[in-house]
């Protein structure tokens, strides 16, 4: 399986991704929406997961939602924000957009493998 990590920060790439891995999927990265989806529009496989910082330079994480539930093709991906925005109205926004999660930055290892074993997307015994 593969995930795509867009956010702005490099550090928080690299901490998303080494979850992902743990979880055995073959981890995407993105700096900002646009980046992910021009790198979407080059892959035969869509990934199955994509978690999505809000705040980004050229396309933020509620852009690039809001784009990829527009394409047939990206449909079946599930989408994730992860994002210091912590509001009711922000988590309503995103989810009413077609996030299926959301997760409020800071996050711990744990919590972020619980999300996910809860979308369906941990194999069996990876989150003991």
């Amino acid at each position: 399986m593969r995930a795509m990590v867009i956010d702005d920060s490099r550090a928080m790439r690299m901490i998303l991704k080494r979850i992902v891995s743990k979880l055995d999927f073959e981890a995407l990265e993105a700096g900002d929406g646009r980046e992910a989806l021009d790198l979407l529009a080059t892959l035969d496989e869509v990934p199955e997961l994509a978690l999505i910082d809000w705040n980004m330079p050229n396309m933020n994480g509620l852009e690039f939602v809001t784009n990829v539930r527009a394409d047939p093709r990206l449909r079946e991906m599930t989408l994730v924000m992860v994002t210091t925005e912590s509001e009711q109205s922000q988590i309503v926004r995103a989810l009413a957009a077609g996030a299926h999660e959301y997760v409020i930055k800071p996050f711990t290892e744990g919590a972020m493998i619980e999300k996910l074993a809860l979308l369906g997307l941990v194999p069996t015994g990876a989150n003991s």
